[in-house]
């Protein structure tokens, strides 16, 4: 028979073993990287049996028998080992963290390297000729929908510019003096909204290009208009903004009057919450459901001129942008959760346009005039921080408006100098590599079971 002590894996045994570990096992669950199962195996099948073979002699046997019982210090081989692993044989935790370092450094200098590659391009990707374009800073005369057709308004008439093929639509000719003073594509492009200086507001059919519908209610010039769903938002030089359900017969939902001078900028979050700017220098921020009341959620009058630029933030949906007139000349981030500005910067020209980067935390500017040599550009700024990535400084007199390609990687500018000029601006998205090393960053943060 063997001769295999009976306590050596006693809980008195673990006790006593001089050995010193990195951290404590689980008194339940085995460390199984401590085992050695097919030693484990080999004891549990022949504990009790031992197979003579009479060409070994006593020597030898006692040789295998040290070899298959004991472990590499000389001490009683265990099948299960209910403690850390020796500084000897296993790396510390020490070293995890070491790791993690390491990969949280790496992915840090990638992101500072994904930053710094970012450049502006050294031109227009494509100018096209926009007579007649009228040269009003409070108008909002150009859309791109995710038809991948742009709709601007030059002079009286109303024209289509197809991006897949370039053709060019002549929508209408307003007649007498009357013409367009806003447009806005809906979210399905079924249809296009057109608004007059006469205070008419059309509704078109994009397939057959053909008038269904005028929306009642406004008295003035309605410069600029904002979809939600079916829902047509309009603001005009009457100060009033009408919701219109596009669907009823009675299309006015809610109309309200808080601003005290023209309204020139809507804007709808994707939370039901619209933003408008005033020629009166404010912004109110309105949750659908509270508009028929009257009752706003925000007024912001930090601003010193007319405010017709903003845009929601597409990555921080409480985020709100905002562009101020000639005598402003800031941007400013709003937090709407909170009623608080987050920051200023102030662009030294007239804020004409804001778009934000869907593809990269960016967001462009569009400027007018200046008391400075910063006048007539497009300005690309780093988000959160604000820092200003470079200047585009290719049209000759302000912009007027901005607008952005249904796939976010063309920005489109109007300016007063009767010209269209396209903007590969916010391409190439990002690659899946960065997010890939972000997950696996995260999972090395896993605390192992101790």
């Amino acid at each position: 028979m063997w001769n295999l002590e009976h306590d050596w894996y006693s809980p008195k045994s673990l006790l006593s073993t001089p050995t010193h570990y990195d951290f404590p096992g689980d008194r339940f669950i085995p460390n199984r990287s401590l085992m050695d199962l097919d030693q484990a195996q080999s004891l549990l099948t022949n504990r009790t049996k031992k197979i003579q073979n009479k060409k070994f002699n006593d020597v030898y046997r006692q040789i295998v028998d040290e070899k298959l019982s004991l472990d590499s210090e000389g001490k009683p081989f265990k099948m299960l080992v209910f403690r850390g692993s020796p500084k000897s044989s296993r790396k510390s935790i020490r070293y995890i963290d070491e790791m993690r370092e390491e990969e949280a450094a790496s992915l840090q200098n990638k992101s500072n390297q994904h930053h710094s590659s970012r450049r502006l391009p050294k031109g227009e990707s494509r100018i096209l000729d926009a007579p007649n374009i009228r040269n009003d800073y409070y108008a909002n005369i150009m859309d791109w929908g995710k038809n991948n057709i742009l709709a601007v308004a030059l002079g009286s008439n109303m024209y289509l510019w197809n991006s897949d093929n370039s053709n060019v639509t002549k929508l209408f000719n307003a007649s007498g003096n009357d013409f367009p003073t806003s447009v806005s594509w809906s979210e399905d492009t079924k249809y296009l909204a057109i608004g007059f200086k006469s205070s008419k507001l059309e509704l078109w059919d994009a397939e057959s290009s053909k008038p269904i519908r005028i929306l009642e209610g406004h008295g003035e010039r309605i410069a600029t208009i904002a979809w939600n769903g079916h829902i047509l938002t309009s603001g005009s030089h009457d100060k009033y903004i009408i919701n219109h359900d596009v669907r009823a017969r009675t299309n006015v939902m809610s109309r309200v009057k808080a601003h005290r001078a023209e309204v020139c900028g809507l804007k709808w979050s994707r939370g039901n919450m619209l933003a408008s700017g005033g020629n009166e220098n404010h912004i109110y921020v309105w949750e659908l459901a509270k508009m028929s009341s009257s009752n706003f959620l925000h007024c912001f009058k930090d601003h010193c001129a007319a405010v017709k630029a903003l845009a929601w933030c597409p990555y921080d949906s409480g985020v709100l942008a905002s562009g101020g007139g000639t005598e402003d000349r800031c941007i400013k981030l709003w937090n709407v959760k909170h009623g608080t500005c987050i920051c200023s910067i102030d662009t030294k020209a007239q804020v004409c346009g804001l778009e934000w980067n869907r593809h990269h935390k960016e967001v462009l500017s569009g400027h007018g005039f200046s008391t400075s040599a910063h006048h007539n550009q497009l300005c690309l700024w780093r988000y959160p921080s604000m820092t200003k990535v470079g200047a585009l400084e290719r049209h000759t007199s302000r912009v007027l408006d901005l607008c952005q390609s249904p796939d976010g990687l063309t920005v489109v500018s109007a300016g007063a100098d009767e010209t269209l000029r396209f903007w590969n601006v916010f391409g190439p998205p990002v690659s899946n590599n960065y997010e890939t090393d972000l997950d696996n960053l995260l999972s090395l943060k896993v605390s192992p079971i101790r």
